[in-house]
């Protein structure tokens, strides 16, 4: 197994202005004369972590990462009933991702990100293709509302008692209807114990989901600090309701642009949140992008996750 490189701490920090009341906190670490890197974190709403610095080289890597709108260290925080939702789309985040790249005077950077982080980076990358070197993806979604429908409703077929429950915390809606939109309405209610129920129920589907993997945390989401896990779903909920704000199969239709950008997508064949069809789907349409298929991991990934990852960062660390 690829070990990942010792913990290292960033040397430099801040909060960038990106408007409409948003700051949104960035982090650089390893060689300021490296290769530019930058880590698109998932959730969407979950935040950068300390660990992901540990991917990459930090001799040959100058990596950077932020929280999104909304979470981490960002502010102001999704978790406060008052924060407006409405400056906190996918356009949104592209445009504070071009604003950190010309912030930081970076010309090309590498983007890694997996979950609804591969989802941004290739809207990124699809947007200012010439501003991305290479692309390494550990988890491959591209945030259709067919697999947002999958994720709250399709899966629930392997744990039916379980989609009951979730089911009937979105209060009323239908069983057959916008499930995810009714959550992102009770994210939003005055009432704390309001948004307090409607996140432990959440949390409670999302790690079912991932349950049945041999990997990682068993309470990933259900684990986190209060506040994390709030926001965390009041912007995952604000997200998969709009449908990303992204046209259906747009990231598929319109993965030519990525055309000579090398990338290495690795997904977990027992990803049942994110089912291996959307990472063999992109790689039929990026001929640039090479797919691994590992048969022990999931959605959370395992050492041989890591050890692929370490691997192609490593490979690209040189060019």
């Amino acid at each position: 197994m690829a070990e990942r490189y010792p913990a290292i701490e960033p040397y430099d920090t801040g909060m960038l202005d990106v408007g409409d009341g948003n700051l949104v906190y960035w982090e650089v670490c390893g060689n300021p004369d490296g290769k530019p890197a930058l880590v698109v974190h998932g959730g969407p709403g979950s935040g950068c972590t300390a660990g992901a610095r540990r991917h990459f080289d930090p001799d040959r890597y100058r990596t950077v990462l932020f929280d999104q709108r909304g979470c981490g260290r960002s502010t102001p925080h999704a978790s406060d009933p008052a924060t407006d939702m409405r400056h906190n789309t996918t356009g949104h985040l592209l445009a504070d991702m071009e604003r950190l790249r010309e912030h930081l005077g970076i010309d090309r950077w590498l983007l890694f990100g997996g979950s609804w982080g591969s989802t941004l980076l290739l809207a990124y990358a699809q947007r200012h293709p010439h501003r991305v070197s290479e692309i390494v993806i550990p988890g491959v979604t591209t945030t259709r509302r067919s697999e947002i429908d999958w994720l709250y409703r399709g899966v629930g077929r392997f744990f039916p008692e379980e989609w009951e429950r979730f089911a009937a915390g979105a209060r009323g809606a239908p069983r057959d209807g916008d499930l995810v939109g009714a959550y992102a309405r009770l994210m939003a209610d005055p009432d704390p114990a309001v948004r307090e129920r409607a996140t432990a129920d959440w949390c409670a589907w999302e790690d079912t989901v991932l349950s049945l993997e041999p990997s990682g945390s068993a309470h990933p989401y259900g684990d986190r600090p209060s506040a994390a896990r709030v926001a965390l779903v009041r912007i995952c909920s604000h997200y998969f309701s709009h449908g990303a704000w992204l046209e259906e199969g747009a990231l598929l239709r319109d993965a030519g642009r990525l055309a000579g950008i090398p990338g290495v997508l690795i997904h977990g064949r027992q990803d049942m949140a994110g089912p291996v069809g959307t990472a063999w789907e992109l790689s039929r349409a990026w001929p640039d992008a090479r797919l691994i298929v590992l048969d022990d991991a999931g959605h959370k990934g395992s050492d041989a996750t890591q050890a692929q990852v370490i691997a192609a960062l490593d490979r690209y660390a040189g060019t």
